[in-house]
């Protein structure tokens, strides 16, 4: 009898004590992509892309050009600029494209898909100021490495009376990379893993480490080299899978992008499972788990394009923007239109498991299948990615010293936010708090870089001109 009461106590604890971390994270969410955020974030992109008079947009089939032309070896950096590209993709094509794309759905309805490529057109400026200033101002750091992000063009761009602001940047990204990269991918693999197959999140956990941490250690170098061959394979099984079903469903293609359209300025009305959602609700859930998805403004990506070896801003600028077009525009657009098709948003389910859902109602034999293998690919990649972001932040503010132990409590929080399953009262309740964790970091991290891309516009305007006026 002592034995239950003890087991109910604890169990009774753990559940407040998730509710309330639930609560408090609820609220900072609010502030953090409160109205003010999603208009700063939306401001940023929209000047970036005006003021490069559509740049991004009119350049795509010259940034493909660039990315299949040689790497000049004499050019300084650490990386290939393809892999520079791959390593900021393999920690934007993960989770985000599969159950960020479902939750947005889940909450805010059809509708959150239009402001999701809404961000995706100007995330297209955005990541390529971002990629143009990390090249720009990057620098060489005490092991001879070449280094850069937000926190450098700040330093460098901005001058030392702004050096509070890099810093500020570099601590929420040193804290945003465990939520956004770390546990919120575990959980979701965990999750995945525990619905179709039956493996214990502990022991998931565990075996995501220890794979992540065979990578990790070689630095950025490894980190690319793995990203380079396995995330356009991997986004070609996702992208094959999904582009089946929608030719098998072409018919239905046409009200999907209507009902999209319609529900993001109309709302979404209660139906089947399904709670209801206004327009607000449905810009806010687009907006974060567009960024969520594609990282633009928060200022990770550059961190990766700043180790490319190339002596032009622009041309690696003009090769960082096709990531969030590979990965909003393309990849979340699929994924957006396989759920919508399927019929299934209506079912009251959320993340990975609608999309799961909606790919077995496409393809009945081996949909969950493809879903839960690049689940576990997209996460595992998005995993190894951020681990980078996160221990340059950490780097940045501590030295060169830092980095060791920060990939020891790297590896020891992957095996936390798989082990976050067995907490509180129900699967969604952890689940859903890793999740508002994430958002409530993205926010702050984003806040002093897109103070500094607007600060430091006119560096990428000059530049950029002058480099195409050559051309």
């Amino acid at each position: 009898m002592q034995h239950s009461d003890h087991s109910l106590v604890e169990t009774v604890t753990q559940h407040l004590s998730v509710e309330s971390l639930t609560s408090v994270f609820s609220i900072l969410g609010g502030y953090a992509w409160g109205p003010y955020m999603l208009a700063l974030i939306a401001f940023t992109g929209l000047y970036l892309i005006i003021g490069l008079k559509f740049l991004p947009i009119i350049k795509i089939p010259y940034a493909f050009k660039l990315l299949k032309s040689k790497t000049d070896d004499k050019e300084k950096g650490e990386i290939s600029p393809r892999s520079a590209l791959a390593t900021a993709m393999s920690a934007t094509v993960g989770t985000g494209n599969i159950a960020g794309v479902a939750t947005a759905i889940a909450i805010g309805g059809p509708g959150a898909i239009f402001w999701m490529w809404v961000m995706g057109f100007v995330g297209m400026a955005t990541k390529y100021g971002e990629a143009v200033l990390a090249v720009k101002f990057r620098e060489t750091d005490e092991n001879g490495s070449y280094v850069g992000g937000p926190m450098y063009y700040i330093k460098n761009g901005l001058g030392e009376k702004w050096k509070w602001l890099g810093f500020l940047f570099a601590l929420f990204g040193t804290i945003a990379a465990f939520g956004i990269g770390n546990m919120v991918q575990s959980n979701t693999v965990a999750n995945q893993l525990q619905n179709t197959l039956g493996i214990d999140p502990l022991h998931a956990g565990l075996v995501i480490a220890f794979a992540a941490g065979l990578v990790i250690i070689g630095g950025v170098k490894r980190i690319g080299i793995f990203a380079t061959a396995l995330v356009p394979t991997m986004a070609l099984i996702y992208l094959i899978s999904a582009i089946t079903i929608v030719l098998m469903n072409i018919n239905l293609v046409p009200q999907a992008f209507s009902t999209i359209v319609d529900h993001a300025f109309n709302g979404t009305a209660a139906t089947g499972g399904f709670a209801g959602a206004t327009v607000l609700m449905a810009i806010r859930f687009g907006i974060a788990r567009g960024v969520f998805s594609n990282e633009a403004g928060l200022g990770s990506a550059p961190i990766a394009h700043a180790a490319a070896k190339t002596n032009s801003p622009v041309r690696q600028g003009t090769i960082a923007m096709l990531g969030t077009f590979f990965d909003t525009i393309i990849i979340c657009s699929l994924t957006a239109l396989v759920i919508i098709i399927s019929g299934q948003w209506v079912t009251g389910d959320n993340g990975a498991v609608l999309t799961s859902n909606a790919f077995v109602f496409g393809l009945p034999v081996i949909g969950e299948s493809i879903v839960t293998i690049c689940l576990i690919l997209f996460a595992f990649t998005t995993i190894l990615g951020w681990s980078y972001y996160g221990e340059r932040c950490s780097a940045y503010i501590f030295g060169a010293k830092a980095i060791m132990p920060y990939r020891v409590l790297w590896l020891l929080s992957i095996i936390l936010g798989a082990y976050a399953l067995k907490l509180g009262g129900s699967t969604s309740d952890s689940v859903n708090l890793i999740w508002l964790i994430a958002d409530v970091m993205n926010g702050f991290m984003a806040i002093p870089n897109l103070v500094a891309l607007i600060l430091l516009s006119p560096v990428i305007f000059k530049i950029s001109k002058e480099y195409f006026i050559r051309k």
